[in-house]
């Protein structure tokens, strides 16, 4: 099964493309920023029934031409996986006739190591093809704890936070991330809860995410304009209403069923219906004398169901 962290150290380039040029630097790599990027599926099925999925796939335009970036997000070593990596390249570039580079994204170490051999494909006299992928592991990604330079590329602090999520530079990344993300404008809530999610899931089940957690738990209204607050609060008073409307409409049926006033299934509904608290509190006084549904809600100013 695929594991949120492992959806997160492959999303975060679709949510930011260019992060890959950015990234790559950190590898001696020097790729151009996209101008423009695609999204394509994902999907590298074949026509028989065996189905191959890159993590993600995107056509990144340069000014210095165009390349496929194919994404994986690898948690362990798997001796299958550079034949399928290498079968992702060959498909990709024959489907697309766009020269593909293979991304590999390691949140452990020793993994990172593993995937970044390169592959000779072949006999040993003349390999036909070799995998060299790019590797990025939680050596290849800073550990960024100023808030300043977080705000400044928010989603390497993200992608570094998830690589960095079991090294005990974790806890500074994510205060940094958090006091980041407060210089996100309201235009940009959706973005900043994006981030805030992505990094969720990047941190996994580590104790880096509990603090993520709590850092969100204190601060989650920074992003969040007037408007969203004040729906949020006007929304927590609704909720409030409503538990106290359904309290007193079970102590009203209480009250009835204990004095042995009979209530038909239609003034149960009405009952259980009635969301405002104040009414029901008036036939909740009404009920300790009355003799019958009716007389509570004629005495409202209604006329009861006995009428009708």
């Amino acid at each position: 099964m695929v594991s949120s962290s492992h959806e997160a150290l492959h999303r975060i380039f679709q949510q930011d493309p260019g992060l890959f040029a950015r990234a790559a630097r950190h590898l001696g790599v020097a790729f151009p920023p996209p101008v423009s990027t695609t999204e394509l599926s994902t999907d590298l099925t074949e026509t028989q029934p065996l189905e191959r999925r890159v993590d993600t796939l995107l056509r990144m335009d340069t000014e210095d031409g165009s390349f496929l970036l194919a994404v994986e997000s690898q948690g362990r070593p798997a001796p299958d996986k550079p034949a399928s990596w290498a079968y992702y390249l060959s498909y990709v570039y024959a489907k697309y006739r766009v020269p593909p580079v293979l991304l590999v994204v390691c949140a452990d170490r020793g993994t990172a190591a593993w995937a970044a051999r390169q592959v000779d494909i072949g006999p040993r006299q003349w390999p036909s093809l070799t995998l060299r992928p790019l590797v990025l592991g939680p050596d290849d990604v800073p550990v960024i704890d100023s808030p300043d330079e977080a705000a400044r590329d928010i989603p390497l602090t993200v992608l570094s936070a998830a690589l960095h999520r079991r090294d005990p530079g974790a806890d500074a990344i994510l205060n940094a991330l958090a006091k980041a993300l407060k210089s996100v404008s309201a235009d940009d809530e959706d973005t900043a809860t994006t981030f805030i999610e992505l990094t969720e899931q990047g941190l996994g089940t580590t104790q880096a995410a509990e603090l993520w957690r709590h850092l969100m738990a204190v601060d989650l209204s920074f992003f969040q304009s007037q408007t969203a607050q004040q729906l949020r609060a006007e929304g927590q008073a609704k909720g409030r209403a409503e538990g106290r409307a359904e309290s007193r409409a079970k102590d009203l049926l209480l009250l009835l069923g204990h004095r042995g006033v009979e209530v038909s299934e239609q003034d149960r509904e009405r009952i259980v219906g009635c969301g405002d608290p104040d009414v029901l509190g008036l036939w909740f006084r009404n009920a300790l004398t009355a003799t019958s549904t009716a007389e509570i809600f004629a005495s409202a100013g209604e006329s009861g169901t006995a009428e009708r």
